[in-house]
């Protein structure tokens, strides 16, 4: 009965470790039997599951480090701050996992050094393996600060404090590099990629669609982040993250159709088929909705529908970048690529480490910032959210109950301040 009991209340763990084992069978196939014998890739679809969403999604959803980094460090924005670590921890998991997958999909994984000492001036592979490479030692120096912090090692984190402002700057630096980078590998392919997803703005918008993305994937963390430590959420932090999130999903969407109206790219969304079909659901998922939901007010004030709207953004995000590695060859080749089950396991399991690594990580160390005034915030917030409730004529209930927050955001300062 304990453990009947134990598997109805925690069956994510469960699923975690049927994830994790299943890609440790694939793993022991794919460094064994090769890539044909672990994966569905052919020379049609040199480049499927694993760079599609291992490294092109993820190095994209990974991109909330530097954004709000650079937000809170660099433009000085304060009340920023306390979501700046959790950021910063993300995505250097984040990018653990797209050096993972990388590995995965190597022909020779254990040359992965080699565009370190063999430089090719003009490859834009290039370009992207050491800026990942370097961006990558930046995150570990930002995130070893939680590590000097947490074992008292002050004259160690006093050095990477002294050091943060340069460290993000070079971490905005080296992300607009190789998020650009990454759009420039698919201007290589003109007769191969769909007109609908090739443009000579690539570079630029996955740079601006990273930054969007990045924004709503700190909203997504921030909620998850609560939920599994019994935190308050951000409400008034996050609502102007949303704000940003629109700005820039505005600028994508402005960029995105008028480059489609300058090449004459719009003949080719009707009569519908299986591209458009594709296009639409990446254009409406990932941005003209999340960019209208994010632009209300009521929305960003109910942070349950805040977290939807970031979600949405999310999946619509990485349909968008699966359209330009995987569908936009599949049309022009008129040939289907569907993963293998073990191209599955494995992302799976990367995925599921990943989380694992992350709540470890925010359980141990000093990732969430103790926020002395997030409680008088909070009560400000919510005074704000009820004036405006009460001034919408005949639905103060309905109001009320959107915008209201749960009890744990409403605990008094005083037990606050007495838990401590």
């Amino acid at each position: 009965m304990n453990a009947i009991r134990t598997i109805q209340e925690r069956p994510w763990r469960l699923i975690g470790w049927f994830f994790v084992l299943a890609g440790l069978y694939a793993t022991f196939v794919r460094f064994t039997q090769g890539l044909g014998a672990s994966t569905n890739l052919n020379d049609d679809f040199p480049w499927g599951l694993w760079v599609g969403f291992d490294v092109v999604c993820g190095v994209g959803l990974a991109a909330g480090g530097f954004t709000i980094s650079a937000i809170v460090y660099i433009f000085r924005l304060e009340r920023y701050r306390p979501i700046a670590k959790p950021a910063v921890l993300a995505a250097f998991i984040g990018y653990l996992m797209v050096i993972g997958g990388l590995l995965y999909d190597l022909g020779h994984p254990w040359r992965l050094w080699h565009p370190l000492v063999m430089w090719n001036h003009h490859s834009v592979m290039f370009e992207v393996s050491w800026c990942v490479t370097l961006y990558t030692i930046v995150l570990t120096l930002e995130v070893s600060s939680l590590v000097f912090e947490r074992f008292k090692w002050l004259s160690a984190h006093r050095i990477i404090h002294m050091a943060i402002l340069p460290l993000t700057l070079a971490a905005v630096l080296l992300s607009m590099l190789h998020q650009s980078s990454l759009g420039s590998l698919f201007l290589l392919v003109p007769g191969r990629l769909h007109a609908l997803w090739y443009s000579p703005l690539l570079p630029l918008l996955f740079f601006v669609s990273a930054m969007a993305v990045g924004c709503a994937m700190t909203i997504v963390e921030s909620n998850l982040s609560s939920r599994a430590f019994g935190r308050c959420v951000e409400a008034d932090v996050l609502n102007g993250v949303a704000r940003i999130a629109a700005g820039l999903l505005g600028v994508y969407l402005v960029l995105r159709i008028g480059d489609l109206i300058v090449r004459g790219g719009v003949e080719d969304i009707w009569p519908l088929n299986r591209a458009s079909m594709f296009f639409l659901a990446e254009i409406l998922l990932g941005a003209v909705i999340p960019m209208v939901l994010f632009s209300l007010n009521r929305i960003r004030r109910n942070t349950k529908w805040l977290y939807h709207a970031a979600q949405l953004a999310v999946i619509g995000f990485v349909v968008g970048r699966l359209n330009i590695s995987v569908t936009g060859f599949e049309v022009v080749a008129g040939k289907t690529y569907v993963p293998a089950w073990t191209e599955f396991a494995v992302t799976a399991m990367l995925v599921t480490i990943g989380i694992k690594i992350f709540y470890v990580a925010a359980k141990y160390l000093p990732v969430f910032e103790e926020d002395r005034d997030a409680v008088v915030r909070m009560r400000r917030w919510q005074a704000e959210v009820d004036r405006q409730a009460d001034s919408l004529p005949g639905s103060r209930l309905g109001v009320a109950r959107t915008v209201s927050l749960s009890r744990k955001e409403r605990v008094p300062h005083e037990e606050l301040v007495g838990a401590r």
